[in-house]
């Protein structure tokens, strides 16, 4: 045993080298390590992240004896250093704790730099490049593996029980080696420009290292923090006062009356704004309060300033579209064709199967017989690629066509857009798709870009789900009625024999869904237990379309659900259907990440919005992967400890320690869905919160069909969402200010 002096307060420290590490989880740091001191070699075990073989560490903690293993030292606490010794520096290397180093490299480097390796490895990489093998260029990078591999250590002690490794590695990507300083100094900064980290998480890390619970930044902090979880969570861009009150002094644990000073100077201060609207006081974050007052000035600009065409000269238009197209335009498609040209700004909706892509094409050929350049943009890729394929003409996603840039790690932006009011799109007009889904940040970035003169026209269906983001732009610039607005409802003779049209618009109309026919397009399979539900959907998918349509269809295929939870949310379905469509098998890759297992051919989606991460296509590199982006796994690589998917044509290259970024896409969520279409979707309508229980969310589910919807469930939860017509309320500004801008 240690002979390590005893703690005053009652604990024992031992210090030595780690010979070998026996266990190791990577999510949360637990560590079971062997550790060879002056003595003697023992086992200690306890929360120990990164650590590596060749380390030298002094633990704290307690003597336990295990029933089966025998006496381990229990760690509460650990310090480290970086082995001196040649031997432990040879193993510190080789066991692949600095990317780009391996065993035989390790040996070369040691053997040319002795005890001086790590010195090198610090401040002279480029004389690694002396040693056969080594690049300057991979010298460059093996700096940056071993300088971030120290810095992350550094933030996972600092955080080690309040954040897990994961969460380390992203709070040191954000801010480098200065990150314990700036979390010493403001440990709020994590909710407010990390993505995925709460209030709550960050406050428990400042309460740890001294902050008061009374003190004023700490309440500011609490605050906005409750405002953004709001946007975030429920889409709004703003909160009654009173509201704000209440729901921030539950959040910090204080009184109401602790509250309102903090605010009071926070609104004086301009940090939080503040705006009354029928008697009731509303306060804001500044860039929701910046993005709608200036999206509504700008879009009345867009609609006072725009060339007009003359009544009559529009109709000739349409009539010589209709004389070369040989069809005819129903009254409300004209009526929004007119609208467009006699407008800056106009907004179309309908649901499937009621002309919207008509308008569309129709719009396209006028304009550019008009001499007039076209921009046609979608939100998501997909609705993107749906668009380009409707139109036969190039659609980009709104970022793509705002020339999306990464602004770097030490900006907490995370991204710019190249196109401005300093550098605003060339085109004359800008025709967006699926604009349910445009949140009120991207809306301001996207106006920003559009020249004065030019004009904007908004498609999209104002009965699906709104926008992930926070606003409610579709439905706010519908209920100001300050612009031309054309609502499709005739469903055309083409699409009169789909179910999935004639079923959706009964369903957004209140009535039952017709299950009984067995010929078309639409299928009910009536099942009452939860567990049989996920049975049917994972034979469906794996077996039964497959004997009918092929095997081929598998891919063809997407399964939607209201919610993550219960036996047919979109865990336990991920699981069932991993095992049935990809299961382990010999030369298969598989990393597990926490209760994740990913696997080489596995359907996976990005989980929220990563500027920084690149990507190739054709020869090509592009950066950014957004938040519902769906591809495959192509390959697990675990010497470069990294895994390659592949979105669509987008070849995207994941860290392992990346993989919190992803989820299983064999099930997705209704909300993840949005925006897409798939040929084959299977909807499980099992039990399930009652805020999900909603018509616009079985709407918006069955409207991502293009093909076949198969519902399987419950009928009496099916009759429940289509009779429940409640729309989550969203709290928004843009409406309002619309109103207040165009009255007379």
């Amino acid at each position: 045993m240690s002979d390590a002096p005893h703690a005053e307060d009652g604990k024992t420290t031992v210090t030595g080298t780690v010979s070998a590490i026996i266990y190791q989880n990577e999510e949360n740091g637990y560590t079971v390590c062997s550790l060879e001191t002056e003595d003697d070699e023992i086992t200690v075990t306890g929360s120990l992240p990164f650590l590596a073989e060749g380390e030298r560490i002094s633990a704290v903690g307690v003597w336990t004896n295990h029933p089966v293993y025998g006496p381990q030292f229990r760690a509460e606490f650990y310090e480290k250093s970086l082995p001196a010794e040649e031997a432990d520096i040879l193993r510190y290397l080789s066991t692949g704790n600095v990317k780009g180093i391996g065993p035989k490299t390790a040996a070369r480097i040691v053997a040319r730099f002795g005890p001086d390796t790590f010195d090198i490895l610090q401040n002279h990489p480029d004389w690694l490049a002396e040693i056969p093998g080594i690049s300057k260029k991979k010298a460059a990078e093996i700096r940056a593996s071993f300088e971030q591999t120290a810095g992350v250590r550094s933030v996972m002690l600092f955080c080690r029980d309040y954040f897990s490794p994961a969460a380390a590695v992203r709070i040191y990507k954000r801010w480098g080696n200065a990150a314990v300083d700036r979390l010493r100094e403001d440990p709020y900064l994590l909710c407010r420009e990390l993505d995925g980290i709460s209030f709550r998480h960050a406050d428990k890390l400042a309460l740890a290292i001294g902050i008061p619970p009374d003190d004023a930044e700490r309440i500011r902090a609490g605050l906005c923090c409750t405002l953004d979880e709001a946007a975030r969570k429920n889409g709004h861009t703003c909160l009654p006062e009173k509201e704000l009150i209440r729901a921030g002094a539950d959040l910090l644990g204080v009184g109401e009356d602790a509250v309102r000073t903090p605010l009071a100077s926070m609104l004086q201060e301009k940090r939080l704004l503040s705006l009354t609207r029928e008697n009731v006081t509303f306060v804001m974050l500044p860039q929701y309060f910046r993005a709608e007052t200036y999206a509504a000035e700008k879009l009345l600009r867009l609609s006072r300033l725009c060339p007009r065409l003359a009544p009559g000269d529009a109709e000739r238009l349409i009539w010589q579209i209709e004389a070369e197209n040989h069809l005819e335009y129903a009254e409300m498609q004209r009526r929004a064709i007119l609208g467009a040209l006699g407008d800056g700004v106009m907004i179309l909706t309908g649901g499937p199967g009621t002309g919207k892509t008509t308008v569309i094409r129709a719009l396209i050929s006028i304009f550019e017989s008009l001499g007039l350049s076209c921009a046609l943009a979608a939100p998501t890729g997909r609705a993107a690629k749906r668009m380009s394929e409707a139109t036969s003409r190039e659609a980009k996603t709104i970022h793509r066509l705002l020339e999306m840039e990464y602004a770097g790690e030490d900006d907490a932006a995370a991204y710019r857009f190249a196109r401005g009011e300093k550098n605003t799109l060339d085109e004359d007009v800008v025709i967006l798709d699926e604009c349910s889904m445009i949140d009120v940040l991207l809306l301001e970035a996207l106006l920003r870009a559009v020249k004065n003169g030019a004009r904007v026209i908004f498609i999209g269906d104002a009965e699906q789900l709104p926008s992930v983001g926070a606003g409610n732009v579709l439905a706010d610039l519908i209920a100001a009625d300050c612009f031309p607005t054309f609502r499709l409802t005739e469903i055309f003779r083409q699409s009169q024999s789909s179910l999935i049209v004639t079923n959706s618009h009964a369903i957004n109309e209140g009535r039952f869904p017709d299950i009984t026919r067995k010929d078309g397009d639409f299928f009910f399979l009536p099942r009452e237990d939860d567990e049989e539900i996920a049975r049917t959907v994972t034979e469906l998918y794996r077996t039964r379309l497959p004997r009918s349509y092929g095997d081929g269809v598998r891919q063809k295929i997407q399964v939607i659900t209201p919610s993550h939870n219960g036996p047919a949310g979109t865990a336990n379905l991920n699981r069932l259907l991993q095992e049935a469509l990809n299961p382990p098998a010999p030369g298969k890759a598989e990393r597990k990440r926490g209760d994740v297992l990913f696997r080489e051919g596995d359907r996976v989606m990005q989980i929220r919005n990563d500027y920084s991460l690149t990507w190739t296509k054709d020869g090509r590199d592009g950066m950014g992967v957004f938040n519902g982006d769906i591809g495959v796994v192509e390959s697990i690589d675990a010497d470069a400890e990294a895994m390659t998917v592949l979105f669509d044509d987008r070849r995207a290259v994941y860290e392992f320690s990346m993989l919190d970024e992803l989820e299983h896409a064999y099930a997705v969520t209704v909300h993840k869905s949005q925006g897409s279409e798939y040929p084959i979707v299977i909807l499980p309508i099992a039990d399930c919160p009652p805020m999900l229980r909603t018509r616009n969310l079985l709407y918006t589910a069955v409207t991502r069909a293009a093909r076949m919807a198969i519902l399987v469930g419950r009928r009496g939860v099916l009759a429940e969402m289509v009779q429940n017509e409640r729309h989550a309320l969203r709290m928004t500004n843009l409406a309002a200010c619309l109103r207040e801008a165009c009255a007379p």
